[in-house]
């Protein structure tokens, strides 16, 4: 009485259906159709199960090398006005302000300077998620036009001052 209760309960909830009895023919005709499925995939070509890797927009920027600046290469040049267009229309839907926006003569390679806002690592991680996805874009980075990337030995080296000796009087 309790169980027929809670499967009720469980039946309307989730919308649990018995499983019926099938008889034998029905269960042999079922396997024979699998049995012939798996004879028909074996069958298929390579070519269509393989999967090939896209290429994707290099991801050679630290997050905080961000600073405004995001400059970018596209495949194909006679996509860079499209390309553009998205990329503002995608930025001030997120709240971005574009304070400058630049293309090579060829189109090949765009420059965009963002005004910086309150939270630069999340701004970035944004950017970067968003250039990255972009199938047009071959590569962008986080700098300014004919600015170089600091190299990691550039990094590393500090300035220290030069000791001075203390004398006894």
């Amino acid at each position: 009485m309790i169980m027929s209760k809670v499967k009720k309960l469980y039946r309307d909830f989730f919308g649990l259906k018995e499983a019926t009895v099938q008889s034998a023919a029905e269960i042999e005709q079922a396997t024979a159709a699998l049995a012939n499925f798996n004879k028909e995939a074996e069958n298929i070509p390579d070519s269509l199960t393989t999967e090939e890797l896209i290429d994707e927009a290099q991801l050679v920027n630290n997050l905080k090398d961000y600073n405004g600046h995001v400059i970018y290469q596209l495949r194909d040049s006679q996509e860079a006005l499209p390309v553009a267009k998205e990329i503002q229309q995608w930025t001030t839907k997120k709240g971005f302000t574009i304070i400058a926006h630049k293309k090579s003569k060829t189109g090949r390679t765009g420059y965009f300077y963002f005004r910086i806002g309150e939270d630069p690592g999340t701004e970035s991680q944004k950017i970067q998620g968003y250039f990255s996805q972009l199938p047009e874009l071959t590569k962008f980075a986080f700098k300014k036009p004919g600015q170089q990337q600091p190299t990691p030995d550039m990094q590393m080296q500090t300035r220290t001052a030069p000791r001075r000796t203390i004398r006894k009087i």
